[in-house]
C-alpha cells in the first residue's frame, strides 16, 4: 500500500540517521549499523503500533535510545565471536570497547539533536531564499563576522544580521514542533 510505503519512507527519513550515526560510534561498521538502524527501525514500528509508547513515561526518543541500543548490543553480540577471534590476537577486548549505557545515552543525545537540527535545516532552506541561507551558514561559521559575510556577498551587513535571525528563529520554531511530536 502506497500510504503505508510513503509512511514508512518519511519515519525512516526521520529516525534512520541518529541511529546509523549512533550505531557507528558504537563501533559498527557500516553494512552492521545499516543492519542494525533497519531492525530498530521495524522494532520500533512494530512496538509502536501496538501501543508499547507511553507518553507519559518520556519522550519518543529515549524510547528509540533504548530500542536502538538493543539492536546494536545485539549485532555486537552476532559478530561478537568472530571479533573476538580476531581480536585476540591483538590482546583487544571486543567488549571493552563497547561504552556503558549512560555514554552510550549521551551519544544517542548527540545524534538525536543532531539529526533534529539537520531536519530544521532542511526544512529552512525549503522555505527562505538561498541568498538568506548563505549568509546564515556563512555567519554562523567560526571566526566569521558579520561584516565580512555583508561584504563577500554584497549585501548590507543587515542583511546579514537578518538573515541570522530569521532563521534561527524558524529552526526554533520547527524544533519545537518536533519535539510535540514526541
Amino acid at each position: 500500500d502506497y500510504a503505508n510505503r510513503a509512511a514508512w519512507e518519511r519515519f525512516s527519513r526521520r529516525f534512520r540517521p541518529p541511529i546509523l550515526r549512533f550505531a557507528r560510534k558504537l563501533g559498527l561498521s557500516e553494512a552492521d549499523a545499516e543492519d542494525a538502524a533497519q531492525e530498530a527501525l521495524a522494532a520500533f514500528a512494530a512496538a509502536y503500533r501496538e501501543g508499547q509508547y507511553d507518553r507519559s513515561k518520556g519522550r519518543l526518543s529515549r524510547w528509540l535510545f533504548g530500542i536502538a541500543y538493543r539492536q546494536v548490543l545485539g549485532v555486537r553480540r552476532a559478530d561478537g565471536r568472530r571479533a573476538q577471534l580476531a581480536q585476540q590476537a591483538e590482546r583487544n577486548s571486543f567488549w571493552a570497547d563497547v561504552p556503558d549505557e549512560n555514554t552510550s545515552s549521551r551519544v544517542w543525545d548527540e545524534e538525536w539533536e543532531q539529526a533534529l537540527l539537520e531536519q530544521c535545516l532542511d526544512r529552512v532552506r525549503q522555505e527562505v531564499e538561498p541568498r538568506t541561507m548563505r549568509a546564515f551558514e556563512l555567519v554562523m561559521q567560526p571566526d566569521r563576522k558579520p561584516a565580512d559575510v555583508a561584504q563577500e556577498l554584497g549585501v548590507p551587513i543587515k542583511a546579514v544580521y537578518n538573515a541570522k535571525y530569521t532563521v534561527l528563529k524558524r529552526v526554533r520554531e520547527l524544533r519545537a514542533a518536533l519535539e510535540d511530536l514526541e
